[in-house]
């Protein structure tokens, strides 16, 4: 599978001493070194403010489309290992990074960062200010951009600059089917677990950990690609329903949206995070919007308006839900009441569903962050409690 890009990647070479510039849509301009792979790479450039977890952050499909920037200085001197895999390959279009990593220093790594970005294809930026891009792109917004070197540094700045503007706009666009698995595969519950029941996951751009809690938390676990259809998940009669994070627009994910629908009339539990709070929202019959820059990093502050808990969160999301956040609301698509349970305390961004009348909510963060915060693994245990009394109700009439 290729990158994730607007255009194709050249093939890797080995790591580079050479020059590279990251270009933004405004016309500004980032001399800098290449890093990981050389070539040519465009996508949405964006920041991460984790000061640790590089690697989990590679490696979300959530990231995928997209040139992630990384607030933190000091990149890769963990190195990289399989068991932090969230995924099967590293999905971000590009990298910018200040200060690349001489050398390793972990007794977990397993090859350096550098090997891995070569290994597939991510074309990278190194020795740029950072921290003055991050400042541009708080103020100007999330925008499309391209890295560029090796060959592609022969291009006139014009020219790069006419590819950057010639690129797909995240919004409006579907890449959840670029991400997803291929075919089926199931996770049973972990051994010495009470098992609860069978869960479907509708893998969205899911990441390991999510899979791997659920199965600790007594589910076996359905993960399907994102094309499955009504009939086909009601063919597999599973007693719970999971919408995972993953990329693009939420306003361009109609049958996902339209599938949800469908199985929470069937009455099916439901839990989703990231990207399926969006979609929760919108089957819900709320609208979604772009934010300005987005939240992406691991110390996004979140209100539990139920408890009133500030939980320090994990996210990546650059879309939200469109809903007033104080109050109870009817759901416009006919699902009884609904409120917001969580909010953002940088920006008063919904950041969470819960539905009053019907079993299901959602959360905009990552509970199931690596590597952290975990303030907010709490919502597994609750979504377990809620299937397994779904289960006894049912049961008992």
């Amino acid at each position: 599978m290729t990158n994730a890009t607007e255009v194709t990647v050249p093939p890797a070479t080995a790591v580079p001493a050479g020059a590279a510039v990251l270009v933004l849509e405004d016309g500004g301009r980032y001399s800098g070194r290449a890093y990981g792979a050389t070539g040519r790479t465009l996508g949405e450039v964006v920041f991460s403010t984790g000061m640790t977890g590089y690697q989990e952050t590679l490696t979300d499909p959530s990231y995928a489309g997209q040139i992630v920037l990384m607030t933190a200085p000091h990149i890769g001197n963990t190195g990289v290992n399989d068991t932090d895999m969230e995924s099967r390959r590293i999905w971000v279009s590009g990298f910018v990074v200040r200060d690349p990593a001489r050398r390793v220093s972990n007794f977990r790594a397993e090859r350096s960062l550098d090997e891995d970005l070569v290994g597939d294809g991510v074309v990278g930026i190194s020795g740029v200010d950072t921290r003055a891009i991050t400042r541009h792109i708080r103020s100007a917004g999330a925008m499309r951009a391209g890295i560029f070197s090796g060959g592609d540094l022969g291009l006139s700045e014009e020219e790069q600059l006419a590819l950057v503007r010639e690129q797909a706009g995240m919004a409006g666009r579907n890449l959840s089917r670029e991400v997803t698995t291929p075919e089926r595969y199931d996770v049973p519950a972990a051994p010495g677990v009470e098992r609860v029941g069978s869960i479907a996951v509708l893998d969205l751009g899911v990441k390991r950990a999510t899979v791997q809690y659920l199965s600790e938390h007594g589910f076996d676990v359905i993960v399907l690609p994102a094309s499955t259809t009504l009939d086909e998940v009601r063919g597999i009669a599973p007693d719970a329903l999971f919408y995972s994070n993953g990329p693009g627009d939420p306003a361009a994910s109609d049958e996902a949206v339209g599938l949800l629908r469908d199985l929470l009339r069937d009455g099916l539990p439901y839990f989703g995070i990231c990207f399926g709070n969006q979609l929760l929202g919108r089957a819900l019959g709320f609208g979604t919007y772009k934010l300005p820059f987005g939240h992406r990093g691991i110390n996004q502050p979140v209100l539990d308006k139920r408890t009133g808990r500030v939980e320090i969160t994990a996210q990546n999301h650059g879309f939200a839900v469109d809903a007033p956040i104080d109050g109870e609301l009817d759901a416009p698509e006919g699902f009884g009441r609904v409120r917001v349970s969580h909010y953002s305390l940088n920006d008063r961004v919904v950041e969470g569903l819960e539905c009053l009348d019907i079993p299901a909510f959602s959360v905009q963060y990552h509970p199931e962050a690596a590597a952290g915060p975990h303030d907010a693994f709490y919502l597994f245990d609750r979504f377990r409690t809620l299937v397994r009394d779904r289960a006894a109700q049912n049961g008992a009439s």
